[in-house]
């Protein structure tokens, strides 16, 4: 027993020396994880700091950019309500008469079927220029009727003001304000147009190209809304203030300095 007893005794020592080495190397473990976590959270911290710093040279980019090449602005078109319209011309004219004409204003005949739009008729949107604009309730029916027309009528076009024209311009810089974003902003779009002219048919470019049938147009059309879209959500665009068809409108909201989180 009493040899037995010396046995545990030595046991039981050489299990304390163990435990009291367990302990430093935990203590070391312990301080080595203290210093991961500093150095971890300054790493964390600095790249925190360059994501913002990227993310201001990315906005001031695009604020240069959209203020210098491709500016997007609202432009007040001539149209007057009719209340103004009728007070003036015909005083008999009944309140509910104004009423009805007022809401017809407000409605577009759009893909076949009607759609309301309190910006129809008030403003329009331009880009590069004031003389460059789109529809603001986004109705470019205008183009394909143009193309449409031309294929019936013989001659060279001689209406330099065509709608159609400034319908295609637009669109075709929308697209290459889009593209270029996409590569400052490192957002990958998920819908491909392409903006430059290429030799081969299916590198051409969707909009300043040959003239597109109204499938083909409305196809290329759907495919840019849904790329600006696309950018909106990555940069945190107020969603109250998007609507799927207003193709410039939403533009100008998503490269405005009102933007908080442009760059992002």
């Amino acid at each position: 027993d009493t040899e037995g007893l010396l046995r545990i005794k030595e046991e039981n020592q050489k299990h304390y020396r163990r435990a009291q080495r367990h302990q430093e190397k935990k203590e070391k473990i312990q301080r080595h994880n203290r210093k991961l976590g500093d150095l971890v959270e300054k790493k964390t911290y600095d790249l925190k700091t360059q994501y913002e710093h990227l993310a201001n040279l990315r906005r001031s980019h695009i604020l240069e950019l959209t203020s210098v090449i491709f500016p997007i602005q609202e432009v007040k078109t001539s149209m007057r309500d009719p209340a103004d319209v009728s007070s003036e011309s015909d005083n008999a004219m009944t309140s509910s008469t104004v009423s009805k004409l007022a809401e017809a204003r407000r409605t577009t005949y759009l893909s076949g079927r009607w759609v309301c739009d309190d910006h129809n008729g008030d403003t329009s949107i331009s880009i590069t220029g004031p003389w460059i604009i789109l529809p603001n309730n986004g109705d470019y029916s205008a183009y394909y009727s143009w193309v449409e027309e031309k294929k019936t009528t013989q001659g060279p076009d001689m209406e330099h003001n065509n709608p159609a024209h400034t319908i295609s311009a637009a669109l075709c810089y929308a697209t290459q304000l889009v593209n270029t974003l996409s590569l400052i902003l490192d957002v990958n779009l998920p819908k491909k147009l392409c903006n430059r002219q290429v030799k081969t048919q299916q590198r051409n470019h969707e909009f300043c190209g040959e003239n597109l049938s109204r499938h083909r147009f409305t196809r290329a059309v759907k495919k840019l809304n849904a790329n600006i879209l696309h950018l909106c959500f990555s940069q945190h665009v107020n969603l109250d203030l998007l609507h799927p068809l207003h193709t410039l409108r939403n533009l100008m909201y998503l490269v405005s300095p009102d933007t908080e989180n442009l760059g992002r």
